[in-house]
């Protein structure tokens, strides 16, 4: 297999899809599993995790937070409940953000890797990256113990300067490819870390975002890019 000459790095939430995969994958779950009381006991977390950020709570305690909410949980059902979650989702209108979905297209056609980078899990990514055929995936990792989650993780949630040791590792496992060369797609300050480690960081959708960062691009979801 021939060797990739660039790679093109993404996030996944409000970037690649149109959702914050976390919540919507953790309402699925618990609604079909618990039913009304699953419902509820999601939009608490969802209100304690909201008030928190308000509060200046950092992005990588609340992810915390919301990985210890699946404590006790069967991993094979999760797994499997994350592939109908994607099937049912990914099918409806607006569940892609289309410019980036097809921007990472055309890298994979012109030789070019791609790398999902996510503070997410496997459960909701492994389906997205199969669908978009990444080449790797880089994301927070659940421990699982006899088979169910323990709620903790396996090191650190991939979240801000995680993501830029996530690309740095890349580079250093591809030493023939020059990051200069090489394309990131984020749409929060905490895609900035991975962004400043390529040569063509392309912002998706927030033009004060695009300005900390000079020479990105600006890519608007509403359909109007700017050119690869």
């Amino acid at each position: 297999m021939a060797l990739p000459d660039r790679l093109a790095f993404s996030d996944v939430d409000e970037t690649l899809i149109d959702c914050k995969s976390m919540f919507d994958f953790l309402d699925h779950y618990l609604g079909a599993r618990y039913g009304p009381p699953g419902v509820r006991r999601g939009r608490r977390l969802r209100e304690e995790i909201t008030a928190l950020a308000a509060a200046g709570s950092p992005r990588e305690r609340n992810s915390r937070t919301y990985y210890r909410e699946w404590a006790g949980e069967p991993a094979g059902d999760v797994a499997a409940a994350g592939r109908a979650w994607f099937a049912e989702r990914s099918a409806q209108a607006g569940f892609w953000i289309a410019p980036v979905r097809d921007a990472l297209a055309r890298h994979r056609a012109a030789g070019g890797a791609v790398v999902l980078v996510s503070g997410a899990f496997p459960a909701i990514l492994d389906p997205i990256a199969e669908r978009v055929g990444a080449a790797h995936l880089v994301c927070s990792r659940p421990e699982v113990r006899g088979g169910v989650l323990t709620g903790e993780l396996v090191g650190e949630p991939v979240i801000g300067e995680e993501k830029r040791r996530a690309v740095r590792a890349l580079f250093d496992a591809h030493p023939h490819v020059d990051p200069a060369d090489c394309h990131g797609y984020g749409d929060h300050a905490s895609d900035l870390p991975m962004l400043t480690e390529v040569g063509h960081p392309v912002v998706v959708g927030d033009p004060g975002l695009a300005e900390l960062l000079p020479g990105a691009r600006l890519l608007l979801v509403d359909g109007v890019a700017a050119a690869d």
